[in-house]
């Protein structure tokens, strides 16, 4: 039990990372399957536009929900740079989803829901180890000064 609770202190940040950019990710991921479908099957647009305002639309949800709550603690390097930074990234990663999608569609000749669906998971998937790697070395460094956990304790004067 003694280990466990040696490795679970060792990587405890790490895991409540994981957890909160596993959920940011998740409410993307329903936001950008979503719209995905909703562009490609409800009003029939192509699967390459469908997917550039999907991915438009969830990245801006994930780099909010990432910016303010999974990665709060690093340091700040400004939301111009950050926001450029990150954007450029997701462009990469949605390079991953449009490759996938484009390859199925043009490649093997699958225009299908079911096939383009499957491809747009497989793009999602490729792009989000691209995504949560690149962010944390470029995007949302860590903090070059200890971030304070509670405000610091100040004296209280009675004047009696």
């Amino acid at each position: 039990m003694a280990f466990i609770k040696r490795l679970y202190e060792r990587f405890a940040s790490l895991v409540h990372e994981l957890a909160k950019f596993g959920s940011i990710g998740a409410i993307a991921f329903v936001l950008d399957t979503g719209i995905y479908n909703l562009f490609l099957l409800g009003l029939e647009w192509g699967p390459m536009t469908s997917k550039v305002i999907a991915t438009t639309i969830s990245a801006t949800f994930a780099y909010v929900g990432n910016r303010f709550w999974t990665f709060r603690h690093r340091e700040q390097s400004g939301l111009t740079r950050e926001y450029f930074l990150f954007f450029l990234l997701n462009g990469i990663a949605l390079l991953f989803g449009l490759l996938v999608i484009g390859f199925t569609k043009y490649t093997l000749e699958l225009h299908d829901g079911l096939s383009l669906n499957i491809a747009n998971l497989v793009g999602i998937g490729f792009g989000t180890l691209f995504r949560y790697w690149s962010y944390k070395k470029w995007v949302f460094m860590e903090a070059t000064e200890p971030i304070p956990v509670e405000l610091p304790k100040t004296e209280v004067r009675q004047d009696r």
